[in-house]
Parts: structure tokens; sequence; C-alpha cells
């Protein structure tokens, strides 16, 4: 099983973040601050900094060799830009073999397919070399967008979840859903 996955769609290559991408990710966090804040927790002053990015990317580092988590970058072809995240966060083994997907995508390539593309990419590796059995994703009901995204990768509705989340300051209700291996 490879712990640090480097995965290549047409358009992207995707793998765990290096120290030297540290001022990419904070330039992709200052410029798609506002365009991710409505779809996730507060952000404290700090998460723009370049130390804050360097932090984020060790603590990645280290989640991923604990098979606890897998903070993913979304590059172009070129790996010069940051295109999109995702996380394979709280991996659980055991009977469960299961993590929980979040995701965003840089304003500009919104609705170019470009976060559909990866996303298949992470979990084909999610079902394959990591050996989940299940991966959940929940998304806001008013979030059109993530509902569309989810079910064209195949996640089922599965339940809602009141005040589910803190996000943007509130605590908001989230449609739950997931995708079960296809081999079952």
């Amino acid at each position: 099983m490879d712990l640090a996955p480097r995965l290549q769609t047409t358009r992207t290559r995707i793998r765990l973040a290096e120290e030297t991408d540290a001022p990419e990710l904070l330039r992709y966090r200052v410029a798609n601050r506002a365009h991710l804040a409505p779809w996730e927790p507060l952000r404290e002053a700090s998460f723009c900094t370049l130390a804050h990015c360097l932090q984020s990317i060790a603590e990645g580092r280290g989640h991923a060799r604990l098979d606890r988590g897998y903070p993913l970058l979304v590059f172009d072809r070129d790996e010069r830009e940051i295109l999109a995240s995702f996380t394979l966060a709280n991996v659980v083994r055991g009977p469960f073999q299961a993590c929980h997907l979040g995701y965003g995508a840089a304003a500009h390539v919104q609705g170019q397919g470009i976060m559909h593309e990866a996303l298949q990419a992470g979990l084909d590796w999610a079902f394959g070399e990591l050996g989940l059995h299940r991966v959940m994703a929940n998304h806001l009901p008013r979030n059109e967008r993530s509902a569309r995204l989810l079910a064209r990768l195949g996640f089922e509705r599965e339940g809602y979840a009141k005040r589910y989340l803190q996000i943007a300051g509130v605590w908001e209700d989230h449609v739950l859903t997931a995708r079960v291996r296809p081999d079952g």
C-alpha cells in the first residue's frame, strides 16, 4: 500500500503536499478564501500565513504516515498551480474500513470537471490500494453543485443530520451520503 499516492488524470497530478509546496498552498488559500468561506469552518487569520501552510503540510504528512488521513492537493499537469484539494479524513480500519471525504476547488476551475476528474482518481485509489470499503461525504442542503458531483460519482443519500457541522460560524444541517466499494 502506497501511503504517499501520486495520482495522475488527464489534466491533473494529485499528491500529498511537500514543504516546498507551502508558497503555492498559501497562494491558493489567499486566492480562494472568499470563494470557499461559505462552505468551510471559520478560519483564523493565521490560516493564510506561510507558517500555517507549513504546519498543515507537516500535520497532513503525519496523518498519512499513521494511515489516519490523506490531505491531497490537485495540481495542474506541470505541478505549478493548485487547482483543488480533497481529503480522505478520519480513516477507520478494522471491520469499518471507511473514511470521510472533503473537497474544494479553486474558483477559476469551477464547472470544468476538474473536481470530478480528481475525485474519481482519489476514489479509485481509496477503494483500491487503501482497501477502504466505504467513503462518506456530507454536504449542505443548499450546495446543489456538491450534491450533483457526489451523485455523479456514485454516492447515495443515506440520511440527514440536523446542525451537523459548524460552517462559516453557524451550525448547519447536512445531507449524509456514502459510496460503498463497487465489489462490495
